[in-house]
């Protein structure tokens, strides 16, 4: 299971920030490699997202259901689906919430994808790198949409998870620029 937590600082009023987060089409057009698809009777929608998982690039096709609750500023996604292969599924769950912050907003994210089939272990083996590097697009094109190009981004808040998060790529980024120091044990 992977698991999403993220905040996102946003130098734009929360009635802006809103506008995006909440429109389908502007989302997947801050998320690289995402397409919308059909939109069905029933308000759901389908999607693809390519994710690449060091040399592996994997397309997964999902149907998608979005509920808002406009006064809360928050909503729900729940998305099922597969890889193009079809050897691996998928469900996945998340909820974000807008809320006003000191010179801007802030949007949390949090939700959980459910993995099954072959490909499941390499997914969830590379996922904090993925989740890390697709967090940081999402980041930057969604303070682009909202508040320009040459807004300040407040410091972010700081979880367990964001520090982890900053430990661990500091580590592997010491791996892959001195690999014969780390088995050496020089490397702190």
């Amino acid at each position: 299971m992977i698991k999403i937590d993220e905040e996102i600082p946003v130098p734009a009023p929360p009635e802006r920030v809103w506008e995006v987060v909440s429109d389908p089409g502007q989302v997947v057009s801050c998320i690289s490699g995402a397409e919308l698809g059909e939109s069905h009777e029933d308000g759901s929608f389908d999607g693809t997202l390519v994710v690449k998982f060091g040399a592996v690039r994997v397309r997964f096709g999902a149907r998608m259901s979005l509920d808002l609750e406009e006064p809360e500023r928050e909503g729900r996604l729940s998305a099922r689906g597969r890889d193009g292969q079809g050897a691996t599924r998928f469900s996945a769950h998340a909820t974000f919430r807008v809320t006003e912050d000191a010179g801007g907003s802030w949007v949390r994210v949090t939700g959980e994808v459910s993995l099954a089939g072959k490909l499941a272990s390499l997914i969830e083996a590379g996922a904090g790198a993925v989740v890390s590097r697709m967090t940081k697009e999402f980041s930057d094109e969604l303070v682009r949409r909202c508040a320009g190009s040459t807004a300040v981004v407040p410091a972010p808040r700081r979880t367990v998870w964001s520090r982890l998060r900053a430990w661990w790529q500091r580590i592997v980024h010491k791996r892959q620029d001195n690999p014969s120091e780390v088995r050496s044990g020089k490397a702190q």
